[in-house]
């Protein structure tokens, strides 16, 4: 049954109603979705995303909102000497991975008939709601940081968006954006369960681009877990669908400066631990009380994976690395190429590791340039 369901008192709602969290007891939604896999289909289609069209929960073709994202080179990329197969996401549209789950959200919104919208990010997600909104002529209000990159807050500006700054932490730009969402439709990468309807093609992808096969281990970044949550989502249905005979392990990487996640899987805690976040490089994962913390923790365990922290120093090295090999990525990406390398150090058989670059290093230069000062 497709449907929308409460994860904490189980009240259910239809695909078609206009929310973002649980009437009932304001918890987040969960989306439960039966997707059509047609592999003769699939190849005949464009490469994009919505090449798997009948696997994403929009109705009507005319609602869907898209700039041909989608289907990104997998790129083999040696670190050490071992090949890892890197997802080039940061080539979207907006310059990051979260072109996928805003092309899916904006276009449900277009189908809700939903006028105006607003979301909190640290950057890449609140420019990649802000573009595709612009596209579909849908009205939206942007809260960042105040300290968010200037690349990415000309970014938003530049599609029209209003932009809040908010002073302060992360966490009061989330408090304020749900001010404001008590009477405004909450385009949330991390509360809203249509954004990892998007992120989800990242799974499709990376197995038909293996020939219809699952990797064995997936690392990726981990602050609101939107991608790792999302690709959990894909395997999932693949699998269920028998087109791939196994899920992979999936490998979350947090800086060590803001790990609130990794502190539970390590310490094996019931809840996710207040923590005193420090600054870091990795701005798009430093996230101190991420909403779906239980379920990034689940997911991980339920792959038999693993957490894996980096410092900031190990984000600089790898960011240099990457670098002199003609790969400009933005800090945050960095961080999973660290966590790829320390993974590959700690696990010296051979296997099939796929990862991703995230963001470009267009979105970062004030930091990259303080590499050389």
């Amino acid at each position: 049954m497709n449907q929308l369901i409460c994860s904490k008192c189980q009240a259910v709602y239809p695909l078609n109603e206009p929310i973002w969290r649980c009437r009932h007891c304001g918890s987040i939604l969960d989306l439960q979705f039966t997707p059509v896999i047609d592999i003769v289909k699939i190849k005949h289609r464009r490469p994009t995303l919505w090449r798997y069209r009948e696997a994403i929960p929009i109705e009507l073709d005319e609602n869907i909102v898209t700039f041909d994202e989608g289907f990104t080179s997998l790129l083999e990329v040696r670190f050490g000497g071992r090949p890892v197969w890197i997802k080039q996401d940061h080539l979207f549209p907006t310059g990051s991975y979260k072109d996928r789950g805003a092309t899916v959200l904006i276009s449900k919104m277009k189908e809700l008939g939903i006028q105006h919208c607003v979301e909190d990010s640290s950057g890449n997600a609140g420019c990649a709601v802000a573009a595709y909104c612009a596209q579909a002529g849908i009205g939206c209000d942007i809260y960042v940081p105040d300290d968010t990159a200037p690349a990415k807050l000309a970014q938003i500006q530049l599609y029209g968006a209003g932009l809040k700054r908010i002073p302060g932490s992360r966490e009061d730009t989330a408090a304020a954006v749900q001010l404001a969402a008590e009477n405004q439709y909450y385009a949330s990468h991390s509360w809203n369960p249509f954004f990892f309807q998007g992120t989800k093609t990242f799974a499709y992808e990376v197995c038909e681009q293996l020939g219809w096969q699952a990797p064995d281990t997936v690392i990726l970044p981990v602050g609101n877990g939107t991608l790792l949550l999302g690709a959990q989502i894909g395997f999932a249905e693949l699998h269920q669908a028998g087109i791939i005979s196994k899920e992979p392990r999936l490998v979350a990487v947090q800086s060590e400066a803001c790990a609130p996640l990794a502190q539970a899987w390590f310490q094996n805690l019931p809840e996710i631990p207040s923590i005193q976040k420090k600054d870091t490089m990795a701005e798009g994962i430093a996230i101190a009380s991420p909403i779906r913390g239980h379920q990034i923790v689940e997911a991980v365990r339920c792959s038999s994976g693993e957490f894996i922290t980096v410092s900031d120093g190990d984000i600089k090295a790898s960011l240099v690395r990457l670098g002199k090999q003609g790969h400009y990525i933005e800090p945050t990406s960095a961080a999973t190429t660290a966590g790829v390398e320390k993974y590959l150090a700690a696990h010296p058989r051979e296997e099939m590791v796929v990862s991703v670059f995230t963001g470009s290093g267009l979105k970062a230069t004030e930091k990259i340039l303080s590499l050389w000062h």
